[in-house]
């Protein structure tokens, strides 16, 4: 299950070990520890990580499957995430140190850094091979994120881009060795976790407002 530590102002949640899921139980204690990064007023700032070769492999269709009458509030759910982090008043990046497919891919868009494990894992978003079309709130979160020509490339493909092809894509601004990445996302962020969290909640409500308001909205 997700963690949450600290190194000075910079919070790490660690999504865990496993393929780190959209289970609803993992999704309440991501919701917990965003709770906590959001309440304090000091500086701060937030990395997500996963353990194990997996960032996050997205929806648990698995549950999904067995709990169809309740598909509806998951994918309402799932959405609020994707909104929370994207508007989150504090700096946020993922290090993404696996593999990110489909969800898991659009979480990590939702921050405002990327940094990629650079010899392993892929970043996907595979539902063009899944028959599963993108829902209007989550093409807007990638859409807003990406330029055309890689919106094009990475949503109608299905193609699996490791870290020096999603970098070149403009899918992640960086990469860095696996021993190195949780560090480098830390001082990514680490000199800007001192903005003024009003001020900057304000600037991504209003720069990701039509993205914020699609998955808002199909959220509901």
């Amino acid at each position: 299950m997700p963690t949450l530590t600290a190194t000075g102002p910079v919070h790490v949640l660690d999504f865990g070990a496993d393929e780190n899921r959209f289970a609803p139980p993992w999704l309440d204690e991501v919701h917990a520890h965003l709770d906590t990064v959001a309440a304090g007023k000091e500086p701060a700032a937030l990395v997500t990580i996963g353990s194990g070769k997996y960032y996050s492999n997205g929806l648990d269709l698995d549950w999904l499957t067995s709990h169809p009458g309740d598909a509806g509030k998951y994918v309402a759910g799932i959405h609020d995430l994707f909104a929370r982090v994207l508007a989150l008043p504090v700096p946020t990046i993922a290090a993404v140190n696996g593999h990110a497919f489909g969800g898991g891919a659009m979480l990590a868009m939702a921050h405002d850094f990327r940094i990629m494990r650079e010899d392993r894992g892929y970043f996907c978003f595979p539902e063009a091979d899944l028959n599963l079309p993108f829902t209007p709130g989550m093409a807007a979160l990638v859409q807003a994120k990406l330029t055309p020509a890689a919106a094009v490339a990475s949503m109608t493909t299905g193609s699996r881009f490791g870290g020096p092809q999603a970098k070149a894509l403009g899918l992640v601004d960086a990469t860095a060795a696996l021993d190195d990445l949780r560090t480098a996302a830390i001082d990514r962020v680490a000199p800007l976790a001192g903005k003024d969290r009003g001020t900057l909640g304000a600037i991504k409500s209003t720069m990701f407002g039509p993205a914020l308001t699609a998955l808002r909205e199909t959220g509901n």
